[in-house]
């Protein structure tokens, strides 16, 4: 209830076009319930370490409530090193930032993240820092030219899951969010996640250039 009162004020001038659209007897505008977004991967490897920056943007406060708050736009950076230290993390160039990284014991990972206002496109500058060691590299982006967007992506989503958000839907109004990740395995995927009110999620991974999807996994 808390988190819903908060994002009033700050959905509903997202919200008013999805309104209009409902009451005009056309489509659902499911962009406006986007709580999460991951549009780009980078990554680059070393003989000491792999460092992946993740841009996403990510609602305030984040809760699996199937209320999609406004989104600000985060940097994560997690680096996997040979030798445990302490690290830092450095995206260079006229628009930097970086800084300490704290060591995640559940992932294994060393991981920073910073609010940005813009996010690279095509490859990044990073520099890594341990002891009196400093190592530069050039991360570079998981998308290629056929990878689809992730608007595109939800998309595919939506049509794939057309009966379970007509059970999600009210009187033309829609009670629920989606998270939307770009996703590096061995390929490049779309996850795509739809979370009701009750914090019930269905997940899906798509393929990330056609919006097939691969896997489907429901807990409501």
């Amino acid at each position: 209830m808390k988190k819903t009162m908060l994002c009033i004020l700050g959905t509903a001038a997202a919200l008013l076009p999805a309104l209009f659209l409902a009451g005009c007897g056309k489509k659902q505008d499911y962009s406006a319930h986007i709580s999460e977004v991951r549009s780009d991967i980078f990554i680059a490897e070393t003989e000491e370490f792999s460092i992946t920056l993740f841009c996403s943007e990510r609602e305030y406060p984040y809760a699996d409530d199937g209320v999609a708050c406004p989104r600000s736009k985060l940097a994560e950076i997690s680096l996997v090193a040979k030798e445990e230290t302490d690290y830092f993390v450095y995206v260079t160039g006229d628009e930097g930032f970086g800084g300490e990284t704290s060591y995640r014991n559940v992932r294994g990972d060393h991981y920073f993240s910073q609010g940005v206002e813009t996010f690279p496109e095509g490859s990044v500058k990073m520099r890594v820092e341990w002891g009196d060691e400093v190592r530069e590299v050039v991360a570079t982006s998981v998308r290629t030219e056929k990878t689809i967007s992730p608007q595109e992506a939800l998309q595919a989503a939506v049509g794939h899951e057309e009966e379970v958000l007509s059970r999600m839907t009210q009187d033309g109004e829609f009670f629920g969010e989606f998270r939307v990740r770009l996703l590096k395995r061995d390929a490049t995927y779309y996850y795509v996640g739809i979370v009701n009110k009750s914090g019930g999620t269905i997940s899906l991974l798509l393929n990330s250039e056609t919006g097939e999807v691969l896997a489907r996994r429901e807990s409501l």
